[in-house]
């Protein structure tokens, strides 16, 4: 443990402390000496906590300050150099400055401070050039704060590459910034790697360049450093890295509560800390982005609970049918009766696509919604291929996916389990897309179902009239659905298209998304609008 009066003496040497400016001579002869000394002087994390602190914020309100870690950055640094830890994880709102506390211990470990071996690689990755240049300008910037004669012997490379080279202790070290293309880390055996902002990387790219480093990382007993706000869902590999860490991994998490409100205050502390310390925003403007985030709703809600709340959830930005907001207000605990006449909106999908059916009642606004994959090949390689993870098998699990037939979904049987799920119910309409209609006719015959049939396009004529529909039954509080992990993944992939005429058309955000179980809803939630908006027909009296 190093004494206060060591760590003063330290903080002079690299010309911060209060006699610099008449030791400056003297400094510079020693500089690079204090360095290296620093190294011995207590356990990694202990050293880069020194060294962070003899640094000066390079830009922002506080610039030329001396950096004061704060508590939750303390805690990253003691976990992240940590014996045995090969890959540290932190996950925080936007303007925490984790960039800035990454690039620090990345300037450490290129002058020698946090390592000691020959001819040092530090690599910062990003998925651009330009996001990758933020960590290069912020460890350029403290790097002005260094003795001058340690100064003297970096090199600053604009191009063709981003690269600060250090010349001292033996010479050969090098900082360098590549993009979020795997074979640019081939072959590299780096000392340490900065993954920023990994959760937003190109999902094929980036995987790639993560086995890229972490593979060349091995070569040297290196560390990893993975930061970034919160991945779109649960089975990005930055939001695995978090919920199942691997040996040697250390993670911290700043993320709240799913479901609370966007400007609830103690839920925006926690995504953001720094604001407690004078780091990044403060309070009260997260507060006033929060409202402004709430009046606007759409894809600026998203963005801010994403980036600002740190939140699992897509940010993205085309038009969705319904937003995250808006779809968790229809979720209850506890549904409404099964009152009045039930609407079926079907849903039929392919050998590799989902097969949906959904049921509402107008009368009550109860919606319920089933979806069915054929058992070839099984749920968990499925969630596999679609990037889903295990999330097909959680829902089976909740019973709301089955799974029926071969590799495809035989349409007839499965038809006669829909109109099971609601027998002794009074069935007003079965509504389903005309596009299939010779195949689903077939199989309504052979099921010998027999109900009102109500045959709808999914283009932007009868699908504009039905997406609105859907929407305006939704922000009235028409739909009442229990929490359903199924129409959550279906709504969250679900985006509209508009053509010159402002007319709406579902469809998907990614291209393995499932959104079966959405349009099913949007059918049946739409038919069941129009035939509550139906004037009831009034009883004649004939007289004799």
């Amino acid at each position: 443990m190093i004494r206060a009066q060591e760590l003063h003496k330290t903080a002079d040497l690299f010309g911060n402390g209060p006699n610099a400016a008449t030791s400056l001579q003297t400094g510079q002869r020693r500089s690079e000496l204090s360095l290296f000394a620093l190294r011995g002087t207590g356990r990694p994390a202990e050293i880069a906590t020194n060294f962070l602190e003899s640094l000066s914020i390079p830009e922002g309100p506080s610039s030329g300050q001396t950096v004061r870690l704060a508590p939750f950055q303390k805690q990253f640094v003691s976990g992240a150099l940590a014996d045995g830890i090969g890959a540290a994880v932190l996950s925080i709102g936007r303007g925490n400055a984790k960039t800035a506390l990454s690039a620090g211990i990345a300037l450490g470990g290129l002058v020698g401070v946090l390592d000691d071996q020959p001819r040092r690689e530090i690599l910062i990755a990003a998925r651009t050039r330009d996001q990758g240049r933020i960590a290069w300008d912020f460890v350029a910037g403290f790097a002005a704060s260094l003795p001058l004669e340690v100064q003297r012997r970096l090199i600053y490379r604009r191009a063709p590459r981003l690269e600060i080279e250090y010349e001292g202790d033996g010479g050969g070290h090098v900082l360098r910034v590549i993009a979020a293309d795997g074979k640019s880390a081939l072959g590299s055996a780096p000392t340490m790697c900065l993954l920023d902002e990994r959760g937003h990387w190109q999902s094929d790219k980036g995987d790639e360049l993560e086995a890229a480093l972490l593979s060349g990382l091995g070569k040297r007993g290196g560390r990893a450093l993975i930061i970034s706000t919160s991945a779109a869902d649960d089975t990005h590999p930055f939001s695995k890295w978090i919920d199942d860490p691997l040996p040697g991994t250390y993670v911290q998490e700043h993320r709240p509560s799913p479901g609370l409100p966007a400007d609830d205050l103690a839920s925006l502390m926690i995504a953001n800390p720094g604001a407690q310390h004078g780091i990044g925003a403060s309070l009260e403007w997260l507060e006033a982005q929060a409202r402004r985030a709430i009046a606007r709703g759409g894809s600026s809600l998203n963005s801010f609970r994403l980036y600002n709340r740190n939140e699992r959830i897509s940010g993205e930005t085309r038009d969705l049918l319904v937003t995250v907001d808006e779809w968790l207000s229809c979720e209850v605990s506890e549904l409404p009766p099964r009152e009045g006449q039930v609407v079926v909106g079907i849903d039929l999908g392919g050998s590799a696509s989902m097969t949906a059916a959904a049921f509402y009642w107008p009368e009550s606004g109860r919606l319920e919604c089933l979806g069915t994959f054929p058992s070839l090949p099984s749920l968990l390689d499925r969630g596999q291929v679609d990037a889903v993870g295990d999330r097909y098998v959680q829902m089976h699990d909740r019973g709301e996916l089955t799974v029926l037939g071969d590799k495809t979904v035989p349409v007839a049987p499965w038809l006669i389990e829909v109109i099971r799920h609601v027998q002794g119910e009074s069935i007003a309409a079965i509504t389903m897309d005309r596009y299939k209609q010779s195949e689903l006719g077939e199989a309504l015959d052979r099921a010998g179902i027999r109900a009102p049939l109500v045959w709808r396009g999914q283009g932007f004529r009868d699908g504009g009239e039905d997406c609105e529909r859907f929407r305006r039954a939704v922000f009235d509080g028409k739909v009442r659905a229990r929490p359903s992990l199924l129409l959550r993944s279906a709504f969250a992939d679900a985006v509209t298209l508009r053509d010159p005429a402002n007319n709406l058309k579902l469809a998907k955000a990614r291209s393995t998304g499932r959104i079966d179980a959405a349009a099913a809803s949007v059918l049946a939630v739409a038919e069941g609008a129009r035939i509550a908006g139906r004037p009831k027909a009034k009883a004649r009296v004939a007289w004799a």
